[in-house]
């Protein structure tokens, strides 16, 4: 079996990569009938030379590959017909702007597996770039916090080797006595609680952020039940919000009257409540002023992500008042940071992390007849059509929604 690394190709350039030179020789280690080659690449963090030097054949021509692994999408005019791939679609949510990726998919007889749906049984996610999208979104929020405050200007990330060198960084720094509310207890939220946890910011509960008054700077991590409750009073676990978020309102405003930064590491579903509108901004007790939105859903639930940022230009400011785009230096103005591929900052760790899980979870997958049903329940399409499992993308393909 064939397996190849594909240049990334998308503009803005990005340059993570799905397997180091390190984890190919792993996996080769592991299945002996397993063949890795590497399409040659001027942007990769990790050069052609590493692979070179490491065993592995780089070339220019993947044809008689069986699968063909990348990050982000690959461009339509670069899809090879017939091939199995592997590669973050951003179809799954019916995005518009990859309408016709999809439908290039399927008139090339490509078999796609997107990352975003490799899953358990249980349909949990078993890979992806959540953790350092966490790491790299925290840094960039005290970061902003910095500049809208001319307190300290942290370097940006493409100045910064690693996590190792982020944190130290970060150690450089003195916060105020500021209070952070951070969303989200999975990989993004556990990520961004680690590099808060790096800087000795004490974490408090619940109770004690909304109530007290520190000499320090306090964080607060918040689930699901904290920021959300039922619309008839009935406590329940946080599987019922997930089976019934219809059924709850937003209980964020009490935190938005104390917290003076937001990290946002919570993932969101359509039919859950809002955090906050942009009503909620213009009352004079909505305290945040800065914004580090790393689950990036534009317009909701988050209102003053009018728009996603880039790793060149990745603060914007909002007016609460006017709504619209304003400096966000200014006293009133709420810093949105609200870049929407944060891992790419970090590219040589993350390619690091995101490898190891895909020779955990995946290439197993591609030599035990799937006994666990991993390419099965990520495979997008098959023969020129959509699987059962994603059918109800049909629509989306036909143009008709």
């Amino acid at each position: 079996m064939k397996i190849a690394l594909t240049k990334e190709r998308k503009t803005p350039p990005d340059r993570r990569v799905v397997l180091s030179p390190e984890i190919c020789r792993e996996a080769i280690k592991l299945y002996s009938e397993l063949e890795i080659l590497v399409e040659s690449s001027d942007i990769r963090i990790i050069d052609d030379a590493a692979y070179k030097d490491a065993g592995f054949k780089v070339t220019t021509d993947l044809t008689d590959c069986d699968v063909i692994l990348g990050v982000k999408e690959v461009p339509i005019e670069a899809l090879i017909p017939g091939k199995k791939y592997f590669f973050f679609s951003h179809t799954i949510k019916k995005q518009p702007y990859n309408r016709k990726l999809l439908r290039a998919v399927l008139d090339k007889n490509i078999e796609l597996y997107d990352h975003e749906v490799i899953t358990s049984k249980n349909n949990l996610r078993l890979i992806g770039f959540g953790y350092y999208a966490g790491v790299v979104g925290a840094y960039n929020g005290i970061r902003t916090y910095g500049l809208k405050y001319d307190l300290f200007n942290l370097p940006k990330l493409e100045r910064v080797k690693d996590k190792v060198a982020l944190v130290n960084e970060l150690h450089k720094i003195d916060l105020p006595a500021i209070k952070i509310v951070l969303t989200g207890t999975g990989r993004v939220g556990n990520g961004s609680k680690e590099i808060l946890d790096a800087m000795y910011i004490r974490q408090v509960s619940v109770e004690s952020f909304l109530t007290k008054v520190y000499d320090e700077p306090v964080y607060v991590q918040i689930d699901v039940l904290d920021y959300n409750r039922r619309k008839d009073g009935v406590q329940k676990d946080m599987f019922d919000f997930f089976d019934h978020p219809e059924e709850y309102d937003s209980n964020f405003k009490r935190f938005t009257r104390v917290a003076d930064m937001f990290i946002a590491g919570h993932y969101h579903n359509d039919a859950a409540p809002d955090f906050y509108t942009l009503a909620d901004t213009k009352k004079p007790e909505f305290k945040i002023r800065v914004v580090a939105d790393i689950s990036c859903d534009i317009g909701r639930p988050i209102s003053s992500t009018l728009r996603a940022s880039t790793i060149a230009d990745p603060i914007y400011g909002y007016d609460p008042v006017k709504g619209v785009e304003a400096d966000y230096k200014k006293p009133n103005i709420i810093a949105v940071m609200a870049v929407d591929n944060l891992p790419a900052e970090l590219p040589k760790d993350a390619s690091d992390g995101f490898g190891e899980m895909f020779l955990e979870h995946v290439i197993p997958a591609f030599f035990d007849k799937d006994k666990n049903g991993i390419l099965q329940r990520a495979r997008m399409t098959q023969n020129g059509q959509l699987t059962a499992r994603y059918k109800y993308l049909q629509d989306y393909v036909d143009g008709k929604e």
